[in-house]
């Protein structure tokens, strides 16, 4: 196949394409005018792709798939008014200039898989949470709520949409998890606020397998929850990352001193509860490669 791939550069994209190239697809790497373009690679070919005119190269006529990961980091600083518009343009605004660019092509693709976020749920406690769950309220719901609407549009253009909801992703470089390893690296980690918060979490080797699932699949569409079949609660979680680094568990975040440090950013994203179930990939299917936390964290260590 050919496949156009937006977000390329972070750390899912860098994955997927390495591994797309390797199993023989033609990838193509759409970047922003911003971005060092090169020639193509083992791994690709750049193709120019501006999300502010909508303009995209010529190389990328003729795929067979899009897979979309364009956004701006959610971690990265204090969600002000300037952060969030951010993090709104780069998904929302550029998923838009996509769907326009395709809705320009004679020969469109056959598949668009789009990144969302577990996030969309909100902070729902205990609940299990499926593909069929109602949508939470407060900014992160809200934000992966209209992106995932505007990545639907493809639908009217006769293209399956798959709607990649991202758990926690973890690796051995980038991500969640090398922030969570710095404090046990030197003996102070432990719990965040109460630890009874649900983490519902996935590997990158998985994450990776997934996507691929899903544009080979033409059964899958709509929403998926890309997370491991064990979710577990914040302490269990820090409990086997101490258990995997060898260093004790014994200093919690208390939860005041994080919403003091990172404001609405602490609630949304280290105190807020989901239990995420992978329904509809267990229902089609998928084996999961890495589906037990405590050898999933020993594996990554291992390999860094």
């Amino acid at each position: 196949m050919k496949i156009l791939v937006t977000g390329s550069t972070g750390l899912v994209g860098t994955a997927l394409v390495r591994k797309l190239a390797g199993a023989g697809h033609t990838v193509c790497r759409l970047m922003r005018p911003e971005s060092a373009t090169r020639a193509g690679t083992k791994d690709g070919f750049d193709v120019p792709w501006n999300p502010a005119t909508g303009e995209l190269g010529g190389a990328g006529v003729g795929a067979d798939a899009v897979v979309n990961l364009s956004g701006a980091s959610i971690a990265e600083g204090r969600w002000s008014a300037e952060r969030k518009s951010v993090l709104r343009s780069s998904r929302v605004d550029a998923t838009r200039a996509l769907i326009a660019a395709l809705a320009k092509m004679n020969a469109r693709p056959s598949v668009l898989v789009s990144a969302s976020a577990i996030g969309i749920y909100g902070n729902r406690g205990d609940e299990l949470l499926t593909e069929e769950s109602a949508s939470g309220s407060a900014f992160l719901a809200s934000l992966a709520r209209d992106w995932e609407a505007e990545a639907l549009k493809a639908e009217a253009l006769g293209i399956r949409v798959v709607l990649a909801r991202f758990g926690i992703i973890l690796a051995r470089h980038g991500g969640a998890l090398a922030k969570m390893i710095l404090p046990f690296k030197f003996g102070v980690g432990g719990k965040i606020g109460s630890g009874r918060q649900w983490m519902s979490w996935v590997t990158l080797e998985d994450t990776v397998e997934i996507l691929r699932f899903a544009l080979e699949n033409s059964a899958m569409r709509g929403a998926l929850n890309v997370v491991a079949p064990n979710a577990v609660t914040n302490s269990e979680f820090t409990q086997e990352l101490a258990k995997a680094m060898h260093r004790p568990a014994l200093f919690p975040a208390p939860a005041f001193a994080l919403r003091l440090a990172l404001g609405e950013m602490a609630d949304a994203l280290l105190l807020s509860s989901q239990r995420v179930a992978p329904r509809k990939l267990q229902q089609l299917g998928y084996r999961f490669l890495q589906p037990d936390l405590g050898a999933a964290l020993a594996a990554i260590l291992q390999a860094a």
